[in-house]
């Protein structure tokens, strides 16, 4: 089943903050719905393709390196480009152009793309609260 809305990198950055952004790009529905299934080896060949690694180094470099593109929020392990759009083996068999296309796709952690496929808001990492001036609680 397709997504009614389709989700694009350009509607994304208009969100100023990490948790609008994950609310934007988090699915709906259960866990463990059909994907690639026993045809795995499929979206497989596709990730380690020469066409793929020119646009997930080209998406790293227009994010920054940056978890949802949100400046502050640097990845320092593996980075994730996340489909905004849950692709199916008929995307790869069909040749949809829309899978290799930088407005449909985001940087994310492992743990992002983990929360954004769980629809799981506690599986983000938190950022330790900023102190200020003043600022006499303890942590």
């Amino acid at each position: 089943m397709r997504l009614k809305m389709i989700r694009k990198i350009s509607d994304l950055v208009k969100l100023t903050t990490f948790e609008d952004r994950f609310e934007y790009l988090k699915l709906p529905g259960s866990v463990g719905g059909r994907t690639f299934g026993f045809d795995r080896y499929i979206n497989q060949r596709f990730y380690t393709s020469r066409e793929w690694q020119r646009v997930r180094n080209d998406v790293i470099a227009r994010d920054n390196g940056c978890d949802l593109a949100v400046y502050g929020r640097e990845i320092y392990d593996h980075i994730y480009i996340h489909h905004m759009n849950p692709i199916l083996p008929k995307d790869l068999y069909d040749g949809n152009a829309d899978i290799i296309n930088p407005e449909f796709l985001v940087s994310t952690s492992r743990n992002t793309h983990l929360a954004i496929h769980f629809s799981d808001k506690n599986k983000l990492i938190k950022l330790p609260e900023r102190r200020r001036a003043g600022d006499t609680r303890l942590w």
